[in-house]
């Protein structure tokens, strides 16, 4: 009984000892929540829409020396020593749509710095146009090819695939048209499971899935492995280029240029639809100054505005994918052959390639 006493008078005064200091100063128990030197008055993240410019209202609690409104890690808007209540219009157009942070730093006398954030979401402002597929002519395809990759470079046609039985299958092939046949072909290991290809400066660029590694091949009159390879983190779906960077996907709506050179990240944009983000974005190809790429577990391409992110068009490949699927897997592989301005489409484990255009419907 003596020693629960004794126990309980320990615990008793160790909490008060851990107490004290909080009231010490506040002999109420009810101090206030310090206010920050200056602050938003929208409570709630924001939502708007590029190309809408919005007036945002700041509350200034205290002396600022310096106030500064950050938008995507740049300075948009700052004030010297403001006065308490301010406001600024804010235009998110130069940084594209999706979901970024808007941060308000207060600078003091004394240099100490305070930050308020929110994120800020940014939907896009087109209503991207509705095309179809139509189909010109086909071309025969490998169906044990588990497409992940499809590229024309020089006017030849490259093939990427996956290995979804974990079974040595992922390859990189250069492939002849006509009769699908692969007339050269490269392969990895079992446990590296092959995404996206492109080619840019005799190079050929294959993202593993899940690996973290990015493999390189010398294209030209055969292909020859690399020795060097890229790390990155995070998963590789598609990839394409631009002509001078790399353009690469992850299965959300993020896509990142990257250096050819040593693959670091130059930018990045957000793929946003008026409505939203879209995900799964899966094999990429770069025709015209667009970004075309598959939506994964969908039969809709979507086109890309690779400076904002916004969505231009969707194009509906259903009728391509009830005709010609088969017993194959879903819709994936894009191929634009600059030299004569023909694009093809073709899915995983599919019996056909096929030449298309994109047209309104009806037409």
């Amino acid at each position: 009984m003596k020693k629960n006493i004794v126990i309980g008078l320990i615990v008793l005064v160790g909490g008060a000892l851990l107490i004290y200091p909080l009231f010490k100063d506040d002999p109420s128990g009810l101090r206030p929540k310090k206010e920050i030197p200056a602050e938003f008055l929208f409570k709630e993240n924001l939502a708007t829409i590029f190309n809408q410019e919005i007036s945002i209202d700041v509350k200034v609690n205290s002396t600022v020396e310096l106030l500064e409104v950050i938008f995507n890690d740049s300075v948009i808007e700052s004030w010297n020593s403001p006065a308490k209540q301010i406001a600024f219009q804010f235009n998110p157009n130069s940084f594209g749509v999706g979901t970024k942070t808007l941060l308000l730093r207060s600078t003091l006398e004394d240099g100490s710095t305070f930050v308020d954030n929110r994120l800020v979401r940014v939907l896009s402002d087109i209503i991207p146009e509705k095309l179809t597929v139509n189909v010109a002519n086909s071309h025969p395809h490998n169906p044990t090819s588990f497409t992940q990759g499809l590229e024309f470079y020089k006017g030849k046609l490259y093939e990427g695939t996956g290995d979804p039985g974990n079974q040595g299958k992922t390859i990189v092939a250069q492939v002849e048209l006509e009769t699908g046949e692969q007339v050269q072909k490269m392969g990895l290991p079992a446990g590296y499971f092959g995404e996206g290809i492109t080619i840019l400066n005799d190079t050929l660029y294959q993202l593993t899935w899940q690996n973290g590694k990015c493999y390189m091949y010398l294209v030209k009159n055969n292909l020859v492995p690399i020795s060097q390879e890229f790390g990155y983190i995070g998963e590789g779906w598609g990839l394409c280029n631009d002509g001078k960077s790399l353009i690469m996907s992850n299965g959300s709506e993020h896509i990142t240029f990257r250096d050819p050179k040593t693959f670091a990240i130059q930018h990045s944009i957000d793929v946003y639809s008026n409505k939203g983000p879209v995900n799964y974005l899966n094999e990429l190809e770069y025709i015209d100054g667009k970004i075309y790429a598959n939506v994964w577990t969908t039969n809709i391409i979507i086109a890309i505005d690779p400076l904002t992110g916004r969505v231009l068009q969707e194009i509906d490949a259903t009728n391509l994918v009830i005709q010609n699927r088969g017993i194959g897997e879903v819709l994936n592989g894009i191929a634009y052959n600059h030299q004569t301005g023909k694009t093809y489409l073709t899915g995983k484990n599919w019996n056909g390639l096929f030449e298309v255009s994109f047209d309104s419907p009806g037409e």
